[in-house]
């Protein structure tokens, strides 16, 4: 009988102990996820943030009118996403600080925190949305050439395109150059370093075609009597203009989409696009 009652005893201790150690594991888990909500309330969403510093940072190339133009005298941002990103910092109650980017860089420069947006006429692709997360579109695109205007019968078709002897040139580091590697088999491609430049190549005679976002294709013919635009309104390719945001902020995301909804919708966009294409030529 004593055997027993001393046995019972230890299951009672043990028992005991066991509850108590799933109470203090489970107290721990507690304060570890208290901790890092915390710590996560604590960085909060730059829906928050960007209130609070007064500055919505922006990362942008500055090398792709009619979306993004950096001055080489004076520095100073304009283009069409310029003043979208202005618009966009005074919904929040900041004003717009650019960062200068370059395409091969954009998205990494994002995910590293050294902007909140990116903009400045970014394509959506699979790659980028590998690091990036994008807001609603505001404009469909595709990559189409443009060429000296005396040659636009010429190169209709990217077989014209991709022949020996036809010079094909290519800004680096963004989706004009994953397009043309992917297309350009037979002809010359010469990668240009500068895409501020780049049109000049075409006008000198140095290069044939350049292929880009029918978009910029519109504009640069536009400025550069010289040049024609081929077949802009029906591109080789489809693709979509975005602004890229932190992938893992979903509130900011979601502002942003209703602004660019918005702003697509009530005339804003338009307004901005137009007063940049009014513009004189420089």
């Amino acid at each position: 009988m004593r055997r027993a009652v001393t046995l019972a005893t230890v299951a009672a201790v043990l028992a005991a102990t066991a509850a108590g150690s799933a109470l203090a594991d489970g107290t721990a888990a507690k304060r570890t996820a208290d901790s890092a909500a915390n710590s996560a309330a604590g960085h909060g969403t730059l829906l928050d943030r960007v209130p609070r510093r007064g500055v919505l940072r922006v990362c942008t190339t500055g090398d792709y009118r009619p979306f993004s133009h950096r001055d080489a005298k004076t520095g100073a941002y304009t283009g069409i996403d310029i003043s979208m990103a202005g618009n966009l910092a005074k919904s929040l109650d900041a004003k717009p600080k650019f960062v200068a980017t370059t395409w091969a860089k954009l998205v990494d420069d994002l995910a590293a925190g050294r902007c909140d947006i990116g903009m400045g006429g970014v394509s959506v692709t699979l790659e980028r949305a590998r690091k990036a997360a994008f807001s609603e579109p505001y404009l469909t695109d595709g990559k189409t050439p443009i060429v000296r205007c005396e040659d636009e019968k010429k190169y209709q078709t990217l077989d014209d395109i991709d022949r020996p002897g036809v010079r094909v040139v290519v800004n680096p580091g963004g989706t004009n150059e994953e397009f043309a590697r992917a297309h350009i088999k037979r002809a010359t491609l010469t990668v240009h370093p500068d895409n501020t430049t780049i049109f000049d190549e075409i006008i000198d005679g140095r290069a044939d075609v350049m292929m880009t976002d029918a978009s910029e294709t519109r504009y640069q013919s536009k400025i550069h009597p010289e040049l024609c635009a081929v077949h802009p309104d029906k591109p080789f390719s489809f693709s979509e203009k975005a602004y890229a945001l932190p992938r893992a902020d979903a509130q900011f995301k979601e502002y942003v989409d209703q602004w660019v909804h918005l702003a697509t919708h009530d005339g804003t966009y338009r307004k901005y696009a137009d007063e940049w294409l009014a513009r004189p030529v420089e």
